[in-house]
């Protein structure tokens, strides 16, 4: 048995998308902690920004439970209006976004909309928020979500946020979208990547603990899997002590 939650798995390879220097747009629930640990441990130059319309060059000092929470807004490098923070996005500035949805399909496209059909959804979403913003403009983005296969579908109901489309090469560009699209869906079972040219996800790795075959059982879609395909590293001790002292009692994690 793991020492470590499936959420605590995905805060950890989020994290590790992120690169020192980057500009990132941070989302809500797992995104927070995954930029708190990145920025704590291999990132210390990396900044964050909130839909809200806040700037960080550090991690907030407490728990947070929305992005506009007091502790967020303390020591912010900028408070400023949602219209500036995505002004940045728009100029093409934001090296890295986190998304997360409903649905995802193999070509990473977003549901954040309805189920079903649109004349008689069975289900209503909040809708894209700035989910679309983005996936349209960030130079690239990623996934978290469940792993279940009710969420990871062949075709998504409604296309929210835009991913690679309809996975033919260059479609991304065709349809005028500046941002380079998906490079990630994290999930509680494993990590897909996707081709620099867009396409179709692949499995790159696995989490300790499942198998491929688990997540193919739990997966919408017929899953390619990479030739070199592994197992994903599990979180280090300084990512783990990193995300218990953001999240101290298992909020977001699942802890308890």
């Amino acid at each position: 048995m793991s020492d470590y939650t499936p959420q605590e798995m995905m805060v950890a390879v989020a994290a590790r998308e992120i690169g020192d220097g980057e500009l990132v747009f941070v989302g809500m629930r797992l995104p927070v902690l995954a930029f708190a640990v990145a920025r704590s441990t291999h990132a210390p130059s990396a900044l964050g920004l909130y839909e809200v319309g806040l700037m960080r060059a550090s991690p907030a000092s407490a728990f947070l439970g929305t992005m506009g929470d007091p502790p967020n807004v303390a020591g912010a490098l900028w408070a400023t209006r949602m219209s500036n923070v995505m002004a940045l996005m728009a100029q093409g500035l934001v090296d890295l976004g986190f998304i997360g949805g409903a649905e995802v399909d193999r070509f990473g496209n977003l549901n954040t909309s309805y189920i079903g059909p649109s004349a008689r959804p069975s289900v209503k979403l909040p809708g894209s928020g700035g989910g679309a913003d983005i996936a349209i403009l960030s130079r690239r983005w990623v996934t978290l979500m469940n792993h279940e296969k009710r969420r990871l579908v062949p075709r998504v109901s409604y296309l929210t946020s835009p991913g690679h489309g309809d996975g033919t090469p260059g479609w991304r560009t065709r349809n005028g979208l500046s941002g380079g699209g998906p490079s990630a869906i994290v999930t509680t079972l494993g990590v897909f990547r996707f081709a620099p040219e867009g396409g179709e996800a692949f499995l790159a790795s696995v989490h300790p603990g499942h198998t491929i075959a688990e997540v193919r059982a739990e997966t919408g879609w017929e899953v390619a899997v990479a030739p070199g395909v592994g197992e994903t590293p599990a979180p280090t001790s300084a990512e783990l002590e990193q995300i218990r002292r953001f999240d101290p009692d298992g909020f977001w994690t699942r802890r308890g």
